[in-house]
């Protein structure tokens, strides 16, 4: 399984958000621009929760395996793995999230004079905070996930594809 790469999700969040604000530019110029809804930083947060939960307790059982404690839990291979991709799935959507709320909410810093834009663009900009955690979340369990013998094997050299 290949490693999050930062500058991917970089470059996805950054699409996302050039993409997003010509969007919101022309979506507004024809009509009426879409709010960003109050639920969008709730998830994502709730998201940056569960992974960061699930890292810490992952680390916690590592450790007790490692340190050969008598009521030491296992963790199923297959489960950890599951967890890493669940992660590595929700940095990329919440990088493409992210840049969209962040590219949209950089168009709405054009009309904070109007009370209902400038809540948009709050909640936008929460968005992206919240995106950039589960970011970091996922970045932290496939952290606590990674085998030591990968280092090992790899001896600095790139894996194969």
């Amino acid at each position: 399984m290949r490693e999050l790469r930062i500058r991917v999700l970089a470059g996805v969040f950054v699409v996302a958000a050039v993409l997003s604000w010509a969007g919101a530019r022309l979506w507004n110029s024809i009509g009426t621009l879409p709010s960003v809804p109050l639920a969008a930083p709730i998830v994502l947060a709730l998201i940056a929760v569960v992974l960061t939960a699930t890292a810490l307790s992952l680390r916690g059982r590592f450790r007790a395996q490692r340190e050969r404690r008598p009521e030491a839990k296992g963790v199923d291979p297959l489960m950890a793995a599951r967890a890493v991709v669940f992660g590595q799935a929700s940095a990329l959507v919440a990088a493409l999230v992210a840049g969209m709320y962040g590219g949209t909410g950089v168009f709405l810093l054009e009309l904070l004079d109007i009370p209902a834009r400038r809540d948009q663009a709050i909640y936008a900009g929460f968005s992206v905070v919240a995106g950039i955690a589960v970011i970091a979340a996922a970045i932290f369990l496939e952290r606590v996930c990674k085998l030591p013998e990968d280092d090992e094997h790899n001896n600095g050299a790139a894996s194969p594809a």
